[in-house]
């Protein structure tokens, strides 16, 4: 079903992205106005809202697995009689953005009272400050990179963090053992290059595990080239400015996108899949790949789509030392019939003691610092994956973080021509230079 899938996909990415910028003058004018009535609401909620006994409802709307289970939330209620919460997950972060952005261009009209927005494209909503609450700090909750990604340069904290994806390498010891290779959770990280980790020592791994078993080394190219550019301090934008750079001249991704293409197509070490396609999700079941980059919150889609599959495991290395994939926050759109009562309910969905409850139960990992030091996160142990000590090792992962690379408000559209261009090559089998011209001429028709 994916084959028949990716075409239509293709040009559902570009057609979004192609409208980034009339949704920015949309957005654009919606923001002027917004300051008022966000203001009016407030005044509403402190006459009708938190601090009283007024029934009230709030929705809250996520992707893919924050961990808010039936029962957390129940919590809440029984915390506070008078709020009912209603939660709505999306089936992707890019379905959660198309949401936002129509709404949001539309005045806010049938947004949740929470509004959860994924790192990538967060910076593409901070221009428009305006269209969003302002939340009250919280000192010292958060790792100091997490709440500058959400501060806006003139100070106004726009989402309180969720998680962080710090990342690691999920692999199937049962493949590997089977191919006479290194197996071991210790073993694998010293294979991949350990402390010394690179890419080309993780291909190099991967080359083994292909000449000896046939069998491909990773799940597919663009998965991989996200934790390659993860590590890169400002991929597409110049962070000064803020504007896009010539992606027919940046020699950084130009050299990324080949090393991963030599790596996925010429020394076959992909299995060609896109990931959260059927195809990918059928590839857990049959032993299409035996390894994939791994921050924290994978390991929840891993077990859900290889259950009954025993041999995944975690091995406590990544290549280039340390990289950050993913993290989400949580929002309030100022155009809110309970803002107040919104910003109390996100305030203790991001609290310690909730994001160490949301990372056991869906891997993850909390941007919170206290969390972080619990000793429920740093015993934690993974039972589906192979009972690693899952708790230590995204804590190791985490501390080889060096911060938060620079994604402007043009990260998202651009990274999405360049992983279009990956995908051409991987999937279709397209001309790996004829592919990236594509992008480039995909990125100039943007109009950035």
């Amino acid at each position: 079903m994916l084959s028949s899938t990716r075409p239509r996909r293709t040009r559902r990415l570009a057609a979004a992205t192609a409208g980034i910028a009339s949704l920015g003058l949309l957005l654009a004018a919606c923001s002027g106005d917004a300051e008022e009535p966000a203001g009016e609401e407030t005044a509403a909620e402190e006459d009708g809202g938190a601090s009283t006994d007024e029934e009230i409802t709030l929705t809250v709307a996520t992707f893919n697995n924050f961990g808010y289970t039936d029962e957390l939330l129940a919590q809440y209620e029984e915390e506070h009689p008078n709020v009912t919460v209603e939660h709505t997950t999306a089936a992707q972060a890019e379905d959660a953005r198309t949401n936002l952005s129509t709404k949001l261009a539309a005045g806010g009209e049938g947004l949740a009272d929470i509004e959860a927005v994924e790192v990538d494209w967060l910076s593409e909503f901070m221009q428009y400050p305006d269209l969003f609450a302002e939340m009250p700090a919280v000192d010292g909750r958060w790792v100091d990179w997490k709440v500058e990604q959400a501060t806006t340069p003139d100070g106004k904290l726009i989402g309180y963090g969720t998680d962080i994806g710090p990342e690691a390498i999920c692999y199937r010891s049962d493949l590997l053992e089977a191919a006479g290779l290194p197996s071991e959770r210790e073993e694998v990280a010293e294979w991949i290059g350990g402390d010394s980790a690179t890419w080309e020592s993780y291909f190099d791994a991967g080359k083994e595990y292909v000449d000896a078993s046939g069998n491909a080394w990773f799940d597919g190219a663009v998965a991989t080239y996200q934790g390659m550019i993860n590590q890169v301090e400002a991929a597409y934008e110049d962070p000064e400015t803020g504007e896009p750079k010539d992606l027919a001249s940046n020699t950084e991704v130009k050299d990324l996108y080949d090393q991963v293409i030599t790596a996925a197509v010429d020394d076959n070490l992909s299995a060609g899949l896109e990931q959260w396609g059927d195809d990918w999700s059928a590839g857990f079941q049959n032993d299409a790949f035996a390894t994939m980059l791994c921050p924290s919150w994978m390991t929840g889609p891993i077990e859900q789509n290889a259950g009954g599959v025993e041999g995944w495991d975690i091995a406590d290395v990544f290549p280039g030392g340390g990289g950050n994939w993913g993290g989400s926050f949580l929002t309030v759109p100022a155009s809110g019939d309970n803002v107040e009562a919104a910003q109390e309910l996100a305030d203790w969905l991001t609290s310690p003691e909730v994001q160490t409850q949301a990372f056991v139960e869906a891997g993850t990992f909390p941007s919170q610092i206290e969390a972080q030091e619990s000793d429920e996160v740093q015993s934690f142990v993974n039972d589906f994956m192979s009972e690693a000590p899952a708790g230590a090792i995204f804590s190791s992962r985490a501390q080889a973080i060096d911060g938060a690379v620079y994604k402007g408000p043009h990260y998202f559209s651009i990274h999405q021509e360049v992983q279009n261009g990956i995908n051409r090559v991987d999937l279709n089998g397209e001309d790996p230079e004829e592919s990236w011209e594509t992008s480039v001429s995909s990125v100039n028709e943007l109009g950035l």
